[in-house]
Formats: structure tokens, C-alpha cells, sequence
């Protein structure tokens, strides 16, 4: 078990984070949409039915999309773009998918390479893609996953006011949806520039995210 934790501590630690922060979000949002339901002269409701609603299940969907956009883009972005000075870009003159030696692959894979790496046909180029294409397939799931849940919680509002629902087509073209979705997006395409940016000229000691302390400003895709 401790060897366990030890090698997956980082995930370990960050799908803990996940699970709390979920926890904290539904006792905070709970109270604050009780809160609007006894403003509007409503009734208040409980812990699990807030939970199920489609009001928590769209800000849930909503970040979650936006978080996978941000590592979908990055992962295809780095690909053929490069930063020079930062350790999160590849080294100039890199640009592109690479030789098959360069990422051993084909004849080029070691004995322990994934059994994938060294096949041809449709398996070889589908598993040099995986981390993207999942990355954006866990994108468009959410984001759909954001667009119905958006609807409902968005049609229970303008029942509310005694207005007509929406259809789903008619929500995802709507202000409401774009304005959910843009918020989110804009945040995390600045997150990613700030810490390609940034990590050319600060350091962070021991962490495969920043150069050595020592290394030049102008070294580009080495990691401390």
C-alpha cells in the first residue's frame, strides 16, 4: 500500500482535492440556492436533491469542459509550437510530430515499449494521438454533458418568469450558454500562456515544470 501511494501520489493527491472541493462546492452552493429560493419566496430543498439538480450539474459540467479544452489545445498546440525559454515547449527547431526514432516507435521501439508503438496499420498512428483525441473526446462529452444540463436549469428559470422553454438547439446558440462556456475558457487559455511565459524567467526548485534554477533564460524544453 505504501508503495502504492508513493507511486501515484500525484494523481492520489489531486483526485482528493477533486472529491473535496466537489464536497465544498455542493454545501456552498446548497446554501446559496436555498437562500435564493426563500428570496424569490420559494421553498427550500435538501442537500441531495441540490446535488442531482441540473443547477449543480451545470457548474459542475462547465469547468470540467473548459479544464479538458485547455489540456486538449495544449497537447496538439505543443506539438507545433514552440516558446523559447520555457521548459512547458519542446526544443526549437523540434516542431512537428518527429521522426519515428525520435519517439520510438515501429522498428525504433524498445522491448518495453507499449505493444502499440510497435505496430503499423490503424493501431500505431491511433496510439501516438490517444492522449489528445481522449483529451478532446472527455471535451466534447462535458461540454455536451454542460449544454443539457445548462437547458433544464435555464428552462426552470424562464418557468419560473412564465416564459416559453428552449429546445436544446436553441440553448446552445443562446447568450446564456456561450456566456457559461467563454467565462471559463478565457481563464484557462490565460492560466497556459501565463505558465509558458512565466516559467522562462522564474524557477521553481525540483519540480519537472520549471528549468534548473541555474539554467539559462533562453534554454527551451528542459526540465528541472
Amino acid at each position: 500500500m505504501r508503495r502504492f501511494l508513493r507511486d501515484n501520489g500525484l494523481t492520489l493527491f489531486f483526485l482528493l482535492l477533486t472529491v473535496l472541493a466537489l464536497v465544498g462546492q455542493a454545501f456552498a452552493g446548497h446554501a446559496r440556492y436555498n437562500e435564493r429560493q426563500v428570496a424569490g419566496g420559494g421553498g427550500t430543498v435538501s442537500l441531495w436533491h441540490f446535488v442531482t439538480s441540473a443547477e449543480f450539474a451545470v457548474d459542475v459540467t462547465e469547468n470540467w469542459q473548459s479544464e479538458y479544452l485547455q489540456f486538449f489545445l495544449y497537447i496538439f498546440m505543443t506539438v507545433w509550437l514552440v516558446q523559447r525559454g520555457s521548459p512547458e515547449s519542446k526544443e526549437i527547431g523540434k516542431e512537428g510530430t518527429e521522426s519515428d526514432e525520435d519517439q520510438q516507435v515501429g522498428r525504433y521501439a524498445g522491448p518495453d515499449a507499449p505493444r502499440w508503438a510497435r505496430v503499423g496499420g490503424v493501431r500505431g498512428p491511433l496510439f501516438s494521438r490517444s492522449l489528445g483525441l481522449t483529451m478532446g473526446a472527455l471535451f466534447l462529452a462535458s461540454w455536451f454533458a454542460q449544454s443539457v444540463a445548462g437547458r433544464f436549469a435555464y428552462n426552470g428559470d424562464r418557468l419560473a418568469e412564465r416564459q416559453e422553454t428552449v429546445s436544446w438547439v436553441g440553448y446552445v446558440v443562446s447568450a446564456d450558454f456561450w456566456n457559461r462556456s467563454l467565462q471559463n475558457w478565457q481563464s484557462e487559455f490565460l492560466a497556459v500562456a501565463s505558465m509558458v511565459w512565466l516559467s522562462i524567467f522564474l524557477r521553481q526548485r525540483g519540480s519537472p515544470e520549471s528549468k534548473p534554477v541555474g539554467a539559462p533564460r533562453g534554454a527551451t524544453g528542459v526540465e528541472g
